[in-house]
């Protein structure tokens, strides 16, 4: 069942990577969207990766 989920994110973020590519090249409004999509949440992700590390920053900072 793991197997199963895992499979199906590979193949949602396979598949948004195949449309941000198409959409720059001028794909159809559908792609547009699901670039915009995955590009925001690559986004969020990512700010909440930096967020989180300094938020350990300084908690083990404040520690001292």
């Amino acid at each position: 069942m793991t197997v199963l989920v895992l499979l199906g994110v590979l193949a949602l973020a396979v598949g948004g990577c195949v449309c941000v590519v198409w959409a720059g090249r001028g794909g159809p409004r559908w792609v547009r969207v699901v670039a915009t999509v995955t590009l925001t949440a690559g986004e969020l992700l990512r700010s909440s990766e930096k967020n989180r590390r300094r938020s350990l920053n300084r908690s083990s900072d404040d520690g001292d």
